[in-house]
Parts: structure tokens; C-alpha cells; sequence
């Protein structure tokens, strides 16, 4: 149809052309006198003819473009409506209905967009929804169990205290669960504010310390730290803490007794890289990626507690500062976990 009415448009200006062409030599003809003074009024009556041909033909011209892009209007929303991309005839033409139709593509791609988010952000929700149903199941199902044990069965003291400690330590793992699973879901929704600004290192990196520096010890792990205090980064601080903690955790984890973990801070140009280095169980190189991935745990590593989403936080948590989180590993020997943050 958009070719069509080109062509008639096309068409309509020669006629248009030719026409005023027409009027004009007939307008040289009276005034220079080349007919006769009688011939004037007959003249002058094929010129008000002509005029009001060319009128005429001029209306209905319009008329026609008027119905064509009312046409062209309402299958554009027809599309839109049955949620189609409403196809353009005339792209590259200046036009008016060229551009509405622009304008028409342009709202069909903002409303594309929102509802792939709108689907992306339900997706999501399923997925989170169906996480925390099977990740709360184990240890609900524990504590149902011990409870039903302790109301049904006489018990001596010792066994008493045996089980309220199993409870206890499976009432811990769901609340550390619940917890990890609210700033997982805070940072998926984004709906938690990072405040980034240019600070030291140090106190972030002892403040990340505080939380396992105990377990440390109650494996004999030594702790070694190498930072300037004047080294400083962009990052917020309890968040990076919270991130720096994760990897520590991680390392005290899967670090035999007796074994070390060492932190270095080094500023470079663009980047200030913090190590995290121990001596644990290693990585494979194919579970590089796999590792930051949210409730991954490998094979390897499920004798030890935990639910997988101590990394994903971290690689989370430095991602939307602007840095990144990089591994090297050798099984058997250790790993170390790299920490870019903007200076």
C-alpha cells in the first residue's frame, strides 16, 4: 500500500506540474494578445475550467491520501493490539505516515521490552520461590524429626542434650539459609543501595576477618594479611565485607587443619586486586564458572555444610560496583580468589 500511494503521489505532482504549466501558458497568451479580442472571454472560460478541474482533482487527491493513511493508522493498531510488530511499507521516506509509523515501532519495542522484564522478573520469582521451598525442606524435616524423637521417647540427659544441639545447629542453618536468601533476593530484585566511595581497604578487609576468624582458629588456620591502610578503593563497605567474607568462608571451609590463608592488596592503575589464598581442596579448572553460579556445589565439595550462594553473593555483590571476581586454582594445592575493585 506504501508503495502504491507513492506512486500516486508521484503522479498526482506531475499532473499538478503540467497543469500550472498549462494555466501559465494560457495566461502568457491572453496578456501578450496573441489571439484575437474576441477569443479573450472563451479564453479566460477554458481557464476557470481548467482551474476548477485542477481543483477538483486536487481534493479528491487529498481525500484519497486521507483514507490511504487512515488505512495505514488502523492496521498499525491492529498489529499493536494483537501484539504484532506492525510492519513499516515506507521506511526511508519523510513522510507523516512514515513517521507515525516510527513512532508506533518505537512504543512496540518499549512495550516488547516490559514485558520481557515483566517475564525475566516472574521467572525469577518461580525460580527463588522454588529455591527456598527445596533448600528450607532438609532442615525443616530435621528439626520435625528431632522434636518427634524428644516428645515420644524417654531419653537420658546426655541424649537429650545430644539432640537440642542438633536442632540447634539445623535452627542455625536455616536462619543463615533465610538470611542468605534475602540478600540474594534484595540483589535480584534490586531493591538494596550501594554506597560507593573512595575509602581503605583495610578496615573493609578487617571487618570481612570478624566473621571467621574464630573458625580459623578452631582449625589451626593461619590468618596473614597484607594491606597498606592508605590503600583505598570505590566499593561500599559493608557489602565488599560481606563479599570478602564469603570467599574467607569459603577458604576456612575447605581448608585442612593446620593450613594458611593469605590476603594481599595490591593497587594497580585502573583496578585495586585483593588475593584470597589458602591451601584447600582446590578447584577444577572446568568448575571455574560453575562455582559462582547460585546454589552450585560440586560433587567434591558436598561433605561440607552449606547451600551455595556464598560466591554467587560475592561475584553479585562486586559485579554491581563496577569490578569482578577472577579464580585460579590447582587441586590439591589451594586457590586463590582475585577481587577487582575501581580505585
Amino acid at each position: 500500500m506504501g508503495k502504491k500511494i507513492s506512486k500516486i503521489d508521484r503522479a498526482v505532482r506531475l499532473c499538478v506540474i503540467l497543469a500550472g504549466t498549462a494555466l501559465f501558458g494560457i495566461f502568457v497568451y491572453v496578456i501578450w494578445g496573441w489571439v484575437p479580442r474576441g477569443d479573450i472571454r472563451l479564453t479566460l472560460l477554458g481557464l476557470w475550467i481548467a482551474a476548477g478541474l485542477l481543483f477538483l482533482f486536487w481534493q479528491m487527491w487529498q481525500r484519497r491520501q486521507l483514507c490511504d493513511f487512515a488505512d495505514e493508522l488502523c492496521r498499525t493498531l491492529d498489529d499493536l493490539m494483537e501484539d504484532r510488530k506492525p510492519e513499516v511499507y515506507f521506511p526511508y521516506e519523510d513522510t507523516l505516515t512514515a513517521r507515525i509509523q516510527g513512532k508506533f515501532l518505537q512504543y512496540y519495542d518499549l512495550m516488547s521490552e516490559g514485558r520481557r522484564r515483566s517475564r525475566q522478573d516472574k521467572q525469577i520469582i518461580q525460580e527463588l520461590v522454588s529455591d527456598i521451598s527445596h533448600q528450607v525442606k532438609t532442615p525443616i524435616a530435621n528439626l520435625q524429626m528431632f522434636m518427634g524423637i524428644l516428645k515420644s521417647h524417654s531419653l537420658s540427659e546426655e541424649k537429650r542434650i545430644e539432640f537440642l544441639d542438633t536442632m540447634e545447629g539445623q535452627i542455625n542453618k536455616l536462619d543463615f539459609l533465610l538470611q542468605s536468601l534475602i540478600k540474594m533476593s534484595r540483589l535480584e530484585t534490586g531493591t538494596f543501595v550501594l554506597h560507593v566511595e573512595k575509602t581503605s581497604l583495610y578496615d573493609t578487609i578487617a571487618l570481612a576477618l570478624n566473621g571467621i576468624w574464630e573458625r580459623a582458629e578452631d582449625k589451626d588456620i593461619s590468618l596473614s594479611v597484607e594491606c597498606d591502610h592508605d590503600v583505598t578503593a570505590r566499593h561500599d563497605v559493608k557489602w565488599t565485607a560481606e563479599a570478602l567474607g564469603n570467599i574467607l568462608d569459603n577458604a576456612v571451609k575447605y581448608t585442612r587443619r593446620g593450613g594458611s590463608i593469605q590476603i594481599s592488596v595490591r593497587p594497580w592503575q585502573f583496578y585495586t586486586r585483593v588475593d584470597i589464598k589458602d591451601t584447600g581442596m582446590g578447584i577444577p579448572k572446568e568448575q571455574y564458572n560453575e562455582v559462582f553460579k547460585r546454589f552450585w556445589r560440586s560433587e567434591e565439595a558436598a561433605w561440607q555444610e552449606g547451600v551455595g550462594l556464598g560466591l554467587y553473593l560475592a561475584k553479585e555483590i562486586v559485579t554491581r560496583q563496577r569490578g569482578y571476581i577472577s579464580v585460579k586454582s590447582d587441586v590439591g594445592k589451594g586457590t586463590t580468589f582475585s577481587v577487582y575493585l575501581l580505585t
